[in-house]
């Protein structure tokens, strides 16, 4: 039998046989592998450079192009940021780069590179509010069959409609999507089409994943029982920002709302401390147009609990909220003790504001576009489908009225709490979802 021989390696414990020995100078292959590595490495990094792909161009519409082709790895080859992210040069292009952009976007689809496309269109519906031309882009998106996101189809004008219309009756591999591009464009036109089917459901119904007048869900609105179309958010949107300590935004010494706060109420299913998400005094700017009840818009929630259902607190302008008798305990909640649960987070909401001014509507719509999504108003950043909590006591669709990115909260976080509000009912509700 061959004897082996002990690896060079200072604390490897392993043999190897003569020849290996002979092969790598006494050392065994996982030894040599991580060597190899380290002399790789020390070799990037002795000879790695940062490449400024942006030195020099100062036009945005250009400096968008830069950001959104891709590159190849190259791990010798570092490529500086842009001194400003594309959420912001979205929002302030003008008019005639948003439209240069546009045209860029086509350019892209006829090339081929649909998700390229489809990334700059949404980026300019979302953060620079922009209606895409019926004729021009909405056509070419028809033509080549580039339904989704049908946020794209939001406001189109009457002749995409129609082509709409007359495509969803025969066209079954894209009908999920043709309806909800046409829930994005919700004219009169669409309300009354889709009363019609909620009335006599098309022989295509079976086929769908819910009955077509819920796919309005997804553009946050829904048909009454009268049939009229009843919007499910508040169109005014601000952002919940969390500067840094650095940032030259002009913030008042004393913050009007504060989020992320202990409650002093107890949840009634895992016995933790309950969380003031949100706390705002019913004369501030960002809420004046939502239904506040009583002095304070007030949102408590379990961190915990209304990741597995929907949580609602009764209202009361008087004595607050309370845990409400109609909420039903999820069949699976995890064992939690409360004298172990980090209440970490709660630090975070210390450094929250609300930004002085609106933004669009839409602005954090699409959730894969990774925007600054903490807001209160406007439309909700869904990770998963469309959820409007149903208020317990009027049985209508509660209206969403603000939400919390977790990624904000936490280093490691992620997911969204939801809050909605039905004045009626006098009831909030909190919902999360995760990827």
């Amino acid at each position: 039998m061959t004897e082996r021989i002990p690896c060079k390696s200072e604390g490897c414990s392993a043999t190897i046989l003569p020849a290996t020995f002979q092969k790598t100078g006494g050392y065994c292959m996982p030894c040599v592998q991580v060597k190899e590595r380290d002399e790789r490495q020390a070799y990037i990094l002795q000879h790695r450079k940062t490449v400024d792909l942006y030195a020099g161009v100062t036009d945005p519409v250009e400096v968008l192009k830069i950001m959104h082709a891709s590159r190849p790895h190259d791990p010798l080859m570092v490529y500086a940021p842009y001194k400003t992210g594309k959420e912001e040069l979205y929002s302030s292009l003008s008019g005639e780069d948003a439209g240069r952009m546009e045209a860029y976007a086509v350019e892209l689809l006829q090339a081929g590179d649909e998700d390229t496309c489809t990334e700059v269109l949404m980026s300019l519906a979302c953060y620079n509010n922009r209606l895409l031309s019926g004729t021009g882009t909405l056509a070419e998106l028809l033509r080549r069959e580039v339904y989704h996101p049908g946020f794209l189809y939001k406001d189109a004008p009457a002749d995409i409609r129609d082509l709409l219309l007359e495509q969803v009756d025969t066209d079954a591999e894209h009908r999920n999507f043709l309806l909800l591009a046409l829930s994005w464009i919700g004219d009169e036109v669409v309300v009354q089409r889709f009363r019609d089917w909620r009335e006599q459901a098309p022989d295509w119904a079976d086929e769908l994943y819910a009955a077509p007048e819920k796919y309005a869900n997804e553009a946050g609105w829904e048909l009454t029982a009268e049939g009229e179309r009843r919007d499910l958010f508040y169109r005014n949107n601000y952002a919940v920002e969390n500067p840094p300590p650095s940032s030259a935004a002009v913030y008042p010494d004393e913050p009007a709302g504060s989020f992320l706060s202990e409650s002093g109420h107890r949840c009634e299913w895992c016995g933790n401390p309950l969380t003031m998400l949100m706390d705002i005094h019913a004369e501030h700017t960002a809420v004046k147009r939502l239904p506040v009840i009583g002095q304070r818009l007030q949102v408590q929630t379990c961190i915990i609990c209304s990741c597995y259902g929907p949580v609602y607190m009764e209202l009361d302008s008087m004595h607050g909220a309370r845990w409400s008798a109609f909420n039903q305990k999820p069949d699976y909640l995890p064992e939690s003790d409360p004298n172990e649960e980090s209440r970490e987070y709660l630090s975070a909401g210390k450094q929250f504001r609300i930004a002085e001014k609106p933004r669009n509507t839409y602005y954090a719509a699409e959730w894969t576009l990774e925007p600054w999504a903490s807001q209160l108003g406007g439309y909700p950043t869904w990770i998963q489908d469309a959820e409007y909590p149903v208020c317990p006591c009027c049985s209508q669709s509660m209206h969403f009225i603000g939400q919390l990115d977790w990624e904000a909260v936490e280093k490691y976080g992620e997911g969204i709490y939801y809050m909605f509000l039905c004045p009626e009912g006098r009831m909030s509700a909190t919902l999360f979802q995760q990827s």
